[in-house]
C-alpha cells in the first residue's frame, strides 16, 4: 500500500473514510484538498434524503476517484415523509445506482424524540423497501441501527442483504456476534477515543471486519468538543492501533483493503 508524505515529511498511510457527509460540509473544496494531501485515498459521501443525495451525486461527479457516493434515506428524515415522498426518493436511489457504491445512510433510530414523529412500523416499513432495493441491484448498505439493533440486524439478514457495513455500531455484543458472523462489517468513528460501548465494539470486532470512517461533519469530544472533518479519519486509526495494540499501518492496511473490497473501489488497487 502506498504512503502518503505530508508536508511535515511524516510518513502516513492510505486511509478511506467510508461515511462522511460532504453535502453539511462548508468550504468544501478546502476540506477535500486538506484530505487528499493528508493521504486519505477516497471518501464514501452518504446522503439521507432527496436534496441530500443529489448534492451528494453532484460532489462525486466534481471529485471523480476520490469521492464515491451512496445514496440513502436516513431515518431521521421519515418523519416529514408521506408514502408517496418515499416511494419517489427510492426510485430516484433506484435510477442512480449505476453512479452509486452503495445505499446509505439508512436504517432505524429508536431513540424516543426520532419515534415520537416516525413510528418503529413506519421505520420498518420503508426500511424493508430499501434493502429490497438493494439486493435486487446488489449493493452495500450502510446503515443506522441506533437503539434498534437487533431489529436493524434481522431485517438486514431476512431480505437477503449480503454486504453490510453497521456504522459507529455501539450495540450489545450479542448482536455484534451475529453480525459478525453473517459477515457484515462495523466502522469506527473518532469517538472510539472516549466512548465505552464504542470501544467494546471496535475490541471485539476482527480487523478483517473493520472500517474507518468520520461521520464528518458530526461534533465529537467531552472536555474538548471538535467537529470532525475527512482528516478526523486519522484520530480513528490512532484510536483503534491503540485499542487492537496494533501499529497504525497494519490497522489503515487492513481498513482500506476492507472498504476496497465492500464498496468494489478496484480502481484504488
Amino acid at each position: 500500500m502506498k504512503t502518503h508524505t505530508t508536508d511535515g515529511g511524516k510518513d502516513r498511510p492510505k486511509v478511506i473514510d467510508t461515511h462522511a457527509h460532504l453535502d453539511e460540509v462548508e468550504d468544501l473544496e478546502m476540506v477535500l484538498d486538506e484530505a487528499e494531501k493528508a493521504g486519505i485515498a477516497a471518501i464514501i459521501a452518504v446522503g439521507s434524503g432527496q436534496e441530500s443525495n443529489e448534492k451528494v451525486l453532484d460532489i462525486s461527479r466534481r471529485y471523480p476517484h476520490f469521492v464515491y457516493p451512496a445514496l440513502g434515506l436516513h431515518p431521521w428524515e421519515l418523519g416529514n415523509l408521506d408514502h408517496r415522498k418515499i416511494s419517489l426518493i427510492l426510485r430516484f436511489i433506484e435510477q442512480m445506482c449505476n453512479e452509486t457504491v452503495a445505499i446509505g445512510e439508512v436504517g432505524l433510530d429508536y431513540d424516543k424524540r426520532v419515534i415520537k414523529r416516525a413510528p418503529k412500523e413506519f421505520q420498518k416499513a420503508a426500511f424493508k423497501e430499501i434493502l429490497t432495493l438493494a439486493r435486487e441491484h446488489k449493493k452495500p448498505v450502510i446503515l443506522h441501527s441506533r437503539y434498534a439493533w437487533q431489529d436493524c440486524f434481522h431485517l438486514v439478514q431476512e431480505t437477503g442483504v449480503e454486504k453490510a457495513v453497521f456504522h459507529w455500531f455501539t450495540g450489545f455484543s450479542s448482536v455484534l456476534k451475529n453480525i459478525l458472523n453473517a459477515g457484515y462489517y462495523i466502522s469506527a468513528t473518532p469517538a472510539a477515543e472516549y466512548h465505552e460501548e464504542h470501544r467494546r465494539a471496535i475490541k471485539e470486532t476482527p480487523t478483517e471486519k473493520l472500517l474507518l470512517e468520520t461521520d464528518t461533519p458530526v461534533t465529537y469530544g467531552r472536555e474538548i468538543k471538535y467537529q470532525s472533518r475527512p482528516t478526523s479519519i486519522f484520530r480513528s486509526l490512532k484510536a483503534v492501533a491503540v485499542l487492537k495494540g496494533m501499529e497504525e499501518f497494519a490497522i489503515a492496511s487492513q481498513t482500506t483493503q476492507n472498504a476496497i473490497r465492500l464498496f468494489d473501489l478496484n480502481a484504488l488497487t
